[in-house]
């Protein structure tokens, strides 16, 4: 076995799940085949002290038992389908409701919860393959999927690659709870957001969205300029309430799904570290963690409550399958669908930041 590959448990029919280490200079990364979950990401602070600003757990059991998708690469369609169907080519497609009436990040069964193979790994990459077959979950199609993580100058590059031989619907991303003060430090309301996104998708109760795309001017979802992630979090605003804080999809502004291009940036005042998402997609899911309570003990023991973690997932809109005034999701037959995702640290003079 390779020195960055070890083991990380076994499922109960008996199949291995490894740990992956990247390494690159002062930053390391782990991977498991679980989901392809990104367990650890170790950042120097502005000190050059090195933290861990992802949540994860010790134990695959652990991983097993949560429902949060820590950490992990979901699909085949990421985000909520409503209704839990959809009709391509004519023929409806019904999928599991696991999130009420709707169906969220793949069903049951999604592929953050299905082990990934090792196609490649060197000592700061690695490639992990997953083939979803025709009709798992419901959905169309044999669809074969490649993912690329990547630890270089100072970013976690993520690189998705998928084809499949029937049309079907493809939407992929990593579902990370980041916390700049340390994976273990609590609340993340206190850390700076801002989103380069102008407009978002307003839902109804469910978070399906309203097929509206609205401007965030004058509302708590108006995230252009740096602030704390809590400033406006409880805002007496029927899209917040419904979704007991941030929970929606933006519209990253200036489309050009040619080239990764700026979505988001977050930043830690005490830890001085500073994140940049940076992709190719036409939308970034903002979660900001508000029911991460619940789940088992994470790394060391640490208690990961309500919004100890926030998402920034880049994807194609939710409920696109059913939504055709919203970008296309369908990957049609021997087409290839591909993605970049790039997650950005540095930790700047507070100078910098303030003409950001």
């Amino acid at each position: 076995m390779e020195q960055n590959r070890t083991a990380f448990g076994r499922m109960p029919d008996g199949t291995q799940v490894d740990k992956l280490t990247l390494r690159d200079g002062a930053f390391s990364c782990e991977i498991i085949t679980y989901g392809g979950a990104v367990r650890s990401l170790m950042v120097p602070d502005r000190d050059g002290n090195p933290v861990d600003v992802v949540l994860g757990f010790d134990t695959l059991a652990d991983y097993r038992a949560q429902d949060k998708y820590i950490g992990a690469l979901v699909g085949r369609y990421a985000n909520r389908i409503g209704g839990a169907r959809f009709t391509l080519n004519g023929v409806e497609y019904k999928l599991a409701a696991n999130n009420g009436e709707n169906s969220l990040h793949g069903g049951d069964v999604g592929f953050d919860k299905q082990v990934w193979t090792v196609e490649e790994l060197t000592d700061n990459s690695v490639t992990l393959s997953l083939t979803s077959p025709d009709g798992q979950e419901g959905y169309p199609g044999t669809l074969k999927v490649e993912v690329t993580y990547t630890l270089a100058d100072g970013a976690l590059k993520i690189d998705y690659r998928a084809e499949s031989d029937r049309d079907t619907v493809c939407n992929l991303t990593n579902h990370s709870y980041f916390n700049l003060s340390g994976h273990d430090s609590g609340s993340v309301e206190s850390q700076d957001i801002r989103l380069y996104a102008s407009r978002y998708t307003p839902t109804v109760p469910g978070s399906i969205p309203t097929g509206e795309i609205a401007p965030v001017d004058g509302t708590p979802m108006d995230l252009r300029t740096p602030q704390p992630i809590g400033a406006h979090i409880n805002d007496p605003f029927d899209q917040l309430t419904m979704a007991g804080g941030y929970d929606h999809n933006w519209v990253i502004d200036e489309l050009n799904t040619a080239a990764v291009r700026l979505a988001a940036t977050a930043w830690s005042p005490d830890t001085g570290i500073r994140m940049e998402v940076a992709t190719t997609q036409p939308g970034v899911q903002f979660y900001a963690g508000n029911f991460v309570g619940g789940c088992p003990a994470g790394k060391d023991g640490a208690v990961y409550g309500d919004r100890h973690g926030f998402c920034l997932e880049t994807q194609l809109f939710p409920d696109s399958p059913n939504r055709s005034e919203f970008p296309s999701c369908v990957l049609r037959a021997g087409e290839e669908y591909r993605g970049t995702t790039m997650y950005r640290f540095s930790a700047p003079d507070p100078r910098e930041l303030e003409l950001s």
